[in-house]
């Protein structure tokens, strides 16, 4: 039996230009991009501080620097331990992570990207893993419509509609969980997809689960997510904030 152990880092993708929400990342990489008044980078690790893990790995790129002097500067939480990691410019995702493999001292480590909130339990993730004993966990979350879906009727009237709903598939939510193994199936090649050709591989040999997660997530990828999220903080209804 392979015995996880407590895992001793928290990988967060911060490297991509973030395109789709250029109104803000022009200036500034989106993982700053505030959630009311910080960005959304300190909510994703207060996240996973609140279950015990305190110690970063950011994988930085585009404007990297920029986080790098915002906890220069910034008064956060003192348990933390954070390692900042240039990992390129035009780097994909499982290059950012296999370029990181020397910081990774312990057998199994967190990882997830630089822009998704939610209140995934943390703990129940790390116990989930330790039972599959996989290679790697996924964590699968319900996404939100873009459209509003309407139901038919008799004779054409319209009996439903339902703007932006939860959609019943699964998605890839991007909270995960991996032994060191994974580093085995990445290349540092800045064109290694984590999500493609090593994921695709993992499956093939039964050794990616699937967490699911039935309550909140949202991504930050588009300039009406960082204006819906922003709104949520401004209501007060804040689903994910659990510190």
């Amino acid at each position: 039996m392979y015995e996880l152990q407590r895992p001793t880092k928290v990988v967060i993708l911060c490297g991509g230009k973030g395109t789709r929400l250029h109104e803000e990342t022009e200036f500034r990489p989106k993982p700053l991009v505030p959630i009311g008044d910080v960005p959304i980078l300190v909510h994703i690790m207060n996240s996973y501080s609140y279950h015990g893990y305190n110690d970063f790995v950011l994988c930085l790129g585009y404007k990297g620097e920029l986080i790098a002097e915002f906890f220069s500067k910034s008064e956060i939480n003192e348990k933390w331990n954070i390692t900042f990691a240039y990992t390129g410019l035009e780097t994909q995702t499982g290059a950012r992570i296999k370029r990181i493999e020397k910081y990774i001292d312990s057998d199994f480590f967190l990882a997830t990207y630089g822009d998704g909130i939610s209140d995934v339990n943390i703990s129940n993730l790390v116990d989930f893993h330790k039972k599959q004993n996989t290679i790697g966990v996924i964590t699968a979350v319900h996404p939100h419509s873009k459209y509003g879906l309407m139901k038919e009727g008799e004779n054409s009237i319209i009996e439903e509609f339902v703007e932006k709903p939860v959609l019943y598939d699964y998605i890839n939510g991007g909270f995960f969980t991996f032994k060191k193994d994974v580093f085995d199936y990445l290349s540092e090649d800045e064109d290694c997809i984590l999500e493609r050709e090593p994921f695709t591989k993992l499956v093939s040999e039964k050794q990616l689960s699937m967490f699911k997660h039935e309550g909140f997530w949202h991504c930050m990828d588009t300039y009406k997510d960082y204006l819906d999220l922003n709104k949520m903080w401004d209501s007060g209804n804040v689903p994910w904030k659990k510190w």
